[in-house]
C-alpha cells in the first residue's frame, strides 16, 4: 500500500473503535441510570431498543446518500454524531425536565453515528489500493474487539479509582476519540469503490443476483453466530464462577471479544497464507463445537472457556463476510455494503432473541437456547460452500 494511504488506514482503525465506544460504553451504566434519574428497567432497555433501530435504518438509508454526498461528508457526519451523542450523554438528563428523554436524544444521536461507521468504514478500506483485501479487512475488524475491550477495562478501572459517580468525566473522555478522528478525515486522501464517472451495481441489479441473497444469508448468521453467545457471556461468568458483576464482565464479555479481537489480528498478520472460504468453513465447525462445550459441559468453567472459543471462531466472519462478498460482487460498491451491515445488524439482534425465546420455553434455560442456536454457524458454512460452488472462478 503506498505510504500516502497509511494514516487513511489507521483513521479507519480507529473509527471502528468509535464504533465500539458507542455500542459498549452505556451499557457499563445502565444500573447507574436507573439509580441517579429514577429509570424503570423497562425503560433502560428501550435505550438498547432504540439505539439497535435507528442503527438499522441508518443502515437502510444510508445505501441511498452515501454515494451522492461522498465518502468524506458520510466519514465525517459518522464522527460528528457519535462525538455529539458522547457529548450529550451527561448533558442533557440534567438540562431538560425529563432525564430519560435526554438519555433517549443522546442515543439516537450517536446511533446514528455508528450505524454510519458501520457502513463506511470497511468500503472505504476495501477501496485501499492494498495487496491482500481479506488480510488488511480483518485486521481491521479486530480493532472493533480491541476498542470494546478497552472500552470495558479503562471504563472499570476509572470507576474504581474514582468513582461511577464521576460517569459523565469517562463519557466526556470517550467522546474526545471521535473529535480527533473527525478532523483527521478532514485531510486523509480517500479512494472510492467506483470510478469517477462510473456507477456501482444499484439494489436492483443486487437483488437479481443469487450469490448476493446467500452473502445476506451469511452475514445474518455471522452476526447472529457472534451475539447468540456475546450477549450472555456476563451471565454464564457469574453464574458459573460465582463472581461480582463487575468481574463477570471482565471475564465474559471482555475475554470473549480478546478471543475474537486475537482470531482477526492473527488472520490479519498471517491471513495471505490461508484460504479464505477454507477457513470461513473451518470457523463454523469450531463455532458448533463451541456451542456444545457451552450448551452440554457440566463443568461450568468449560463452559466459560467454550465462550472463548467461540469468541476466537466468530472472529472472522463478519469480516470474512465482506470480503467474499467484495470478490463475488464486482462492482457491489456501498450499496452492497450497506445491506451487509443491514443483514449483520438484524444478526446480531436476532441471534440473542432466538436464543432467549428458546431459553424461555425450556424453563428459562440458557444452556438451551445456546444449543439451539448451532443454526447460525450450520447455514453459514452452507452458505459459504454454495458461494465456492458457484463461483469457483473466484481466487482461491
Amino acid at each position: 500500500m503506498k505510504q500516502t494511504y497509511t494514516r487513511t488506514l489507521t483513521a479507519c482503525y480507529t473509527g471502528y473503535v468509535v464504533q465500539a465506544i458507542v455500542n459498549n460504553f452505556t451499557p457499563l451504566l445502565f444500573l447507574t441510570f436507573q439509580s441517579t434519574y429514577d429509570i424503570s428497567m423497562g425503560r433502560i432497555t428501550l435505550l438498547i431498543t432504540i439505539n439497535f433501530i435507528v442503527q438499522l435504518m441508518t443502515d437502510f438509508l444510508s445505501a441511498g446518500f452515501i454515494d451522492r454526498i461522498g465518502y468524506r461528508a458520510s466519514m465525517l457526519i459518522a464522527h460528528a454524531a457519535s462525538a455529539a451523542g458522547l457529548f450529550c450523554l451527561p448533558l442533557l438528563p440534567e438540562l431538560l425536565p425529563n432525564p430519560f428523554a435526554g438519555l433517549l436524544i443522546a442515543v439516537v444521536i450517536y446511533a446514528v453515528g455508528g450505524g454510519l461507521l458501520e457502513v463506511m468504514v470497511s468500503p472505504v478500506v476495501e477501496a485501499l489500493p492494498t495487496d491482500n483485501k481479506e488480510k488488511t479487512m480483518s485486521m481491521l475488524h479486530s480493532f472493533y474487539c480491541w476498542g470494546h475491550v478497552a472500552v470495558v477495562l479503562v471504563s472499570t478501572i476509572f470507576f474504581t479509582l474514582f468513582g461511577v459517580e464521576n460517569w459523565r468525566i469517562m463519557a466526556v473522555i470517550w467522546a474526545l476519540v471521535p473529535m480527533y478522528n473527525f478532523f483527521v478525515f478532514c485531510k486523509v486522501p480517500i479512494c472510492t469503490l467506483t470510478e469517477e464517472g462510473e456507477k456501482g451495481l444499484s439494489f436492483t441489479d443486487l437483488v437479481r443476483k443469487p450469490a448476493f441473497w446467500i452473502l445476506m444469508v451469511i452475514m445474518v448468521c455471522a452476526g447472529a453466530s457472534e451475539q447468540s453467545v456475546s450477549q450472555w457471556a456476563s451471565t454464564f461468568a457469574e453464574q458459573g464462577l460465582g463472581v461480582s458483576k463487575t468481574i463477570g464482565d471482565l471475564a465474559g464479555p471482555m475475554f470473549f471479544a480478546i478471543c475474537m479481537g486475537s482470531s482477526r489480528l492473527l488472520y490479519g498478520l498471517y491471513g495471505e497464507k490461508l484460504n479464505l472460504k477454507r477457513a470461513m468453513i473451518l470457523s463454523g465447525l469450531l463455532c458448533v463445537l463451541s456451542y456444545c462445550m457451552i450448551s452440554l459441559s457440566p463443568i461450568p468453567a468449560l463452559s466459560l472457556i467454550g465462550c472463548g472459543i467461540c469468541g476466537f471462531s466468530v472472529g472472522i466472519m463478519w469480516p470474512g463476510a465482506f470480503s467474499i462478498g467484495a470478490s463475488a460482487l464486482r462492482g457491489g460498491g456501498t450499496v452492497m455494503f450497506a445491506f451487509f451491515a443491514l443483514a449483520g445488524d438484524l444478526g446480531c439482534s436476532g441471534g440473542p432473541t432466538y436464543v432467549g425465546f428458546i431459553s424461555e420455553y425450556a424453563g428459562n434455560s440458557l444452556k438451551t437456547g445456546i444449543q439451539w442456536a448451532v443454526i447460525f454457524p450450520l447455514l453459514l458454512m452452507i452458505g459459504v460452500m454454495l458461494i465456492r460452488k458457484t463461483h469457483n472462478e473466484m481466487k482461491s
